[in-house]
């Protein structure tokens, strides 16, 4: 046989991609309605700055290879914004720009092997994004979820030894998806510090911080931290995709090598667009009053029909189950509220094992749309 015709045999048995899952659930609403409203995926839908479009176009940055590490403009920005947001001053040579910082989660799991390869385990969040874990099974890792309470709070007490022993990387993630939970960091800061594990905070919801203010792990230490930020959602530029991360000098120094020789590199244009982004903030302002309202507007309409809802301390999702309305799994709630509202969820189980009786609401259509899917749910109440 040519080995070349021959099905590839392996023994990884990728997942499926969680949202990917939410065909059935959409077609359901579209039965009912003729459309649906899209809550399930974080993805933003507002306008980005004014500025963006012409500086994409006029930048002239889009003819050679831009720096792998970003651009001295943008890291200066983003030195500036940390100092301006949390009163830590950073030198920009401890920053480096990230391709958005999805790609980022996935990848660092196994680039800090590289650096550390007597540790494979990486810890997470319970409750979280799903890319934390998958970082790890693509890397070939072992990884645990951290147990948590219901408002967040990471219970270190309740890790294995052998996780703590094999302790490569702990992931922390404040105000946190899904949840919208806010909590103190020194703890983290702490465990991972005399457990030998790089801590990194996932940071890019701290622009919108509801209750208290917004907090970097950069405030707590500055050697075997990371913190990661995105301007995906704080204006609007997820489809441009660029971020970046700050902290330690050596570990900085490090991964953005081994993303040099990888070829990781953030487009010219949308470098420069960044830099502009992170030193301008009033577009920010009006984002928070968008999501703000937006939450408000479903939390009220959602409170009605019946369901236990809180307000998140910041991020922009509603986080709630429905087992006080009969409802046994997320993926029960997310059905009946496609079919009485013709919007779309997501459930809970796609954010870990702890978690699958509830739902995530993120409120990132147009305000229009939100008060639509909430004029609907407000005929629903039990």
């Amino acid at each position: 046989m040519n080995p070349l015709n021959s099905p590839a045999k392996s023994t990884f048995d990728l997942p499926p991609y969680p949202y990917d899952r939410l065909e059935e659930i959409k077609g359901i609403a579209e039965a009912n309605f003729g459309e649906y409203v899209d809550l399930s995926v974080g993805t933003p839908v507002d306008p980005p700055p004014s500025f963006v479009p012409h500086l994409l176009a006029t930048s002239g940055a889009e003819r050679g290879y831009p720096a792998s590490i970003g651009s001295l403009a943008l890291r200066k920005s983003a030195a500036w914004w940390i100092g301006e947001m949390f009163d830590v001053s950073i030198d920009p040579k401890h920053i480096a720009a990230t391709v958005g910082t999805k790609e980022f989660v996935a990848s660092l799991p196994g680039f800090l092997h590289l650096l550390n390869p007597e540790r494979d385990v990486v810890l997470y969040p319970e409750v979280s994004y799903p890319t934390y874990k998958m970082g790890a099974i693509l890397s070939g890792l072992r990884h645990f979820p951290v147990p948590m309470t219901k408002t967040g709070e990471l219970l270190f007490d309740q890790v294995p030894n052998w996780a703590k022993e094999g302790a490569l990387l702990l992931w922390i993630n404040y105000p946190s998806n899904p949840m919208g939970s806010t909590a103190d960091m020194e703890p983290a800061v702490v465990w991972a510090r005399e457990n030998g594990a790089v801590l990194v905070s996932d940071e890019c919801y701290v622009e919108f911080v509801w209750s208290g203010s917004a907090t970097s792990v950069l405030q707590h230490a500055s050697q075997g931290v990371l913190a990661l930020h995105s301007l995906s959602k704080r204006s609007n530029m997820a489809g441009l995709r660029v971020g970046f991360y700050a902290g330690d000098p050596e570990i900085v120094r490090f991964i953005s090598e081994v993303r040099k020789h990888a070829g990781f590199m953030v487009p010219g244009p949308v470098q420069l667009v960044a830099a502009e982004a992170l030193s301008e903030n009033s577009h920010v302002e009006v984002q928070r009053r968008r999501y703000f309202e937006r939450l408000e507007i479903l939390h009220g309409a959602l409170s009605e029909a019946g369901f236990k809802v809180q307000l998140p301390n910041g991020g922009f999702y509603l986080w709630f189950e429905g087992g006080d309305l009969g409802f046994k799994d997320g993926f029960e709630v997310a059905r009946y509220l496609a079919e009485r509202a013709g919007v779309i969820v997501s459930p809970g189980e796609f954010y870990g094992d702890a978690s699958p009786e509830y739902v995530r609401v993120a409120v990132v259509a147009p305000t229009d749309l939100i008060t639509l899917v909430a004029s609907r749910l407000g005929g629903l109440g039990h």
